[in-house]
């Protein structure tokens, strides 16, 4: 009996000592994968800022690239590199001016756009290089006062001159005859001229005041884009009948 309540006395103590029973949990096995699984998620977003820094970069320094090559060839052989710069936009511009200004049921023309990139190759871009050139040796400083004088000249000689030889050049092209090509003068220069003041003054202050000499024939092109779409079309218009040129210069007389 005494041995009994003894033995019952042991097993109530060592119950009641006894820690109190855990669930089954391996806390670090869990801490383990948690920490696996946040660490995948940061890898796989560095992985994806890394390829879109390097996606930047790549783009970053392929345009820096080209403009490295660009301004390289400027520097190699700046009249070709203009003139085929001109080449280039004269082509853009005038299927843009064509896409905008011919009918649906009228064909696109091929030829028109050639004679436009014939132009910017041959007289556009070598007579702008020579022109700026020019400025900036009669006209080497580019304060305010002299930038008006650079902006005067343009207007009032070179842009009178490029603009007759332009209408001139795709007229002969075309076919029309020296009286034809005179009345083409007579019917589109002035109207060109009053619309070259409203559009390049602003222009030309920009490019002469803040571009340096070496990049103002891009500038300048790149300007010409939207001018070129107005004068291109102006070259495509139908040539003028010569009778209606004579009546219209008779009644001027009069």
């Amino acid at each position: 009996m005494a041995m009994s309540k003894a033995s019952r006395g042991l097993f109530s103590l060592i119950r009641h000592s006894a820690p109190p029973p855990r669930p089954y949990i391996r806390p670090h096995l869990i801490s383990f994968r948690s920490k696996g699984t946040n660490s995948s998620s940061a890898s796989v977003a560095t992985a994806a800022a890394a390829a879109s820094a390097a996606a930047a970069a790549a783009s970053v320094s392929a345009r820096s690239g080209f403009v490295s090559w660009y301004l390289g060839m400027i520097e190699a052989r700046p009249i070709l590199t203009k003139s085929i710069t001109a080449g280039v936009i004269f082509t853009a511009a005038d299927f843009s001016s064509q896409m905008i200004t011919i009918g649906p049921d009228m064909p696109y023309d091929p030829m028109r756009t050639l004679r436009m990139a014939t132009y910017g190759v041959l007289l556009s871009g070598p007579s702008l290089h020579l022109w700026f050139n020019f400025l900036s040796r009669v006209l080497p400083k580019r304060d305010l006062i002299t930038t008006f004088k650079k902006m005067i000249l343009g207007q009032t000689l070179y842009g009178p001159i490029i603009n007759s030889v332009f209408f001139s050049f795709n007229a002969a092209l075309q076919g029309e005859s020296i009286p034809e090509i005179i009345a083409r003068l007579k019917r589109d220069l002035i109207p060109t001229f009053k619309n070259g003041l409203i559009y390049w003054p602003l222009c030309d202050f920009i490019t002469f005041k803040f571009v340096p000499v070496r990049l103002q024939p891009l500038v300048s092109n790149s300007f010409a884009f939207l001018w070129t779409i107005y004068i291109t079309y102006m070259a495509g218009l139908k040539k003028p009948c010569l009778e209606n040129v004579k009546e219209r210069a008779s009644a001027q007389l009069h």
